[in-house]
């Protein structure tokens, strides 16, 4: 969700003003991925990288999350949405991590569509950790080395509930991956679009849905394989 702060400077506002805008644009994609049957969504809203941001900016995003998670409950029950969270979650400031736990907790039993924050998330760092729990496992005897594939190591991840990226949308006209499930997007279809976040609309989300639909996706076969 990339180009809040580009979005606010072209209008000569401060960029927490662009998150602000961010926020409700969230709202928006999480109706729209809802009403088109997606079953899961996943939000990159705060990496590692981002700690590194002026103290004032990372407060202000904290802020607005915990206002955000307080202010759509009441959504995320009536529109039968399930939240979840992937990332250093114990980074977080403990208020923070307190009100996503307890959002997580009340909408646990929702199934119309899994919606997950990314939130202190890196994948470098996720593969790490991934990489770190096997060792120690296989040091202990409990995996053998020989036994460790594409299952051992999903099982290990921060995503080890939720299937492969199909497709993933980066915002803002920046056409790279910054460090975002780079195992799980393996296969995915990449769409890049130079609307800046907080002006992305459900028209937006139709819009590239539309365009990976029409590709042809032959994971390593031939076309004439797949027909």
């Amino acid at each position: 969700m990339d180009g809040n702060g580009r979005w606010a400077k072209e209008k000569g506002k401060l960029r927490l003003f662009g998150h602000e805008k961010g926020s409700k644009t969230v709202k928006e994609v999480v109706e729209g991925s809802a009403e088109l049957g997606v079953k899961f969504l996943t939000l990159y809203a705060f990496s590692t990288e981002n700690w590194n941001r002026p103290k004032i900016e990372v407060q202000t995003l904290m802020k607005l999350l915990i206002s955000s998670l307080k202010k759509e409950i009441k959504t995320l029950q009536k529109n039968n949405i399930k939240l979840n969270a992937i990332g250093d979650l114990k980074a977080l400031p403990l208020k923070v991590y307190n009100e996503l736990i307890d959002v997580i907790e009340l909408t646990k039993s929702n199934n119309r569509l899994t919606l997950t924050l990314a939130l202190s998330y890196g994948s470098r760092d996720e593969l790490i950790n991934t990489v770190k729990q096997i060792s120690i496992k296989v040091k202990n005897n409990i995996i053998s080395p020989e036994k460790i594939d594409e299952s051992v190591i999903n099982e290990h991840l921060y995503t080890q509930n939720l299937p492969d990226v199909d497709l993933l949308i980066r915002t803002s006209g920046e056409q790279r991956i910054s460090n975002f499930l780079l195992w799980q997007i393996a296969y995915a279809e990449l769409y890049f679009t130079n609307v800046f976040w907080p002006d992305f609309t459900k028209q937006h989300l139709y819009e590239a849905i539309i365009n990976y639909q029409q590709r042809e996706r032959r994971f390593g076969k031939t076309s004439e394989q797949l027909s």
